[in-house]
């Protein structure tokens, strides 16, 4: 059986693993993300090892963004204006490529996990579906008419603007580049920023939660007027706190106010805005996805 090598890139930590599936992985090491240098240097080490051990046919990298992925850009398999320090126009593909010899697959996180969800989770069988991660960050990504959508790079959902109340909330929001965009607004940083502690303290019926799932929903209802996806699904350690799902649904439902007139919609919205099916290996296993797919498998 023929070997992958995935690389989920994190802001906080990346996730390299070997396999071919959910059901089939050989290998997997987790280390922080620190500088580019050390930080790339251990994933080469674990994939040359593996590579070593028996041959991978291709490598896959799911990262954090913004990243250039138009394979005839020059700086195709760059990390670009990412806020993350010290990241900023990083090459990650043209060192794996060049340590390896290998052909290896790039895309955003966002869009690698849809495509691991797409290819053996909650999206098999769609052709035009989202997927999200709520966490370190907020980002967005999917499939139009089956395929990865990109354009002129690739989407940046989190950084959509969303109503903002401000007498109801005077948080300001944490984003370095637009301040209080979805993501500043609803990211875990700004849970913390607005509670004074991480969102994992946070009891379940703390009202942290009712306004998480107002700023959710707002930005659900343009995705989904805008792209009209079969299916949403919702990741990211945010979304671990599983009584947001309900409040999500109800939100999304109640500002829709009936305009959309879908079963999905209607009757069946805990189907239709759902967590990963590969739950947190989504984003390593979208990137072994990514691997298969540069090479056509």
């Amino acid at each position: 059986m023929k070997r992958y090598g995935g690389i989920e890139a994190g802001g906080t930590k990346f996730v390299c693993a070997v396999g071919s599936g959910p059901d089939n992985i050989h290998a997997e090491a987790r280390f922080p993300t620190t500088t580019p240098e050390e930080t790339i240097s251990q994933a080469i080490a674990f994939l040359r090892e593996e590579h070593r051990r028996a041959p991978l046919t291709a490598v896959g990298v799911a990262s954090f963004g913004p990243l250039d992925p138009e394979p005839g850009s020059p700086t195709f398999g760059y990390i670009t204006t990412t806020p993350k320090p010290h990241w900023g126009q990083t090459n990650l593909v043209g060192p794996l490529r060049q340590a390896l010899g290998l052909p290896v697959g790039f895309d955003t996180d966002v869009n690698g996990a849809a495509l691991g969800e797409h290819r053996w989770g909650a999206a098999q069988g769609l052709d035009t579906f989202v997927y999200l991660t709520i966490g370190t960050g907020l980002g967005g990504g999917g499939m139009v008419n089956g395929k990865l959508i990109h354009g002129l790079l690739h989407p940046e959902m989190g950084h959509m603007l969303v109503p903002h109340n401000w007498d109801a909330d005077p948080y300001p929001g944490y984003c370095p580049y637009h301040g209080d965009c979805w993501e500043g607004l609803a990211a875990g940083p700004a849970l913390e920023g607005r509670w004074k502690t991480r969102a994992e303290n946070l009891p379940p019926t703390h009202p942290a939660w009712e306004l998480e799932a107002h700023y959710l929903a707002l930005g659900l209802m343009s995705i989904i007027c805008i792209l009209s996806p079969q299916r949403i699904i919702l990741g990211g350690g945010v979304m671990e706190q599983r009584q947001l799902f309900p409040l999500v649904h109800n939100q999304v439902y109640t500002l829709l106010n009936g305009y959309i007139q879908a079963p999905q919609i209607l009757e069946n919205m805990d189907h239709y805005i759902a967590p990963p099916a590969l739950g947190s290996r989504a984003g390593v296993l979208g990137a072994i996805a990514l691997g298969m797919a540069v090479v056509g498998e």
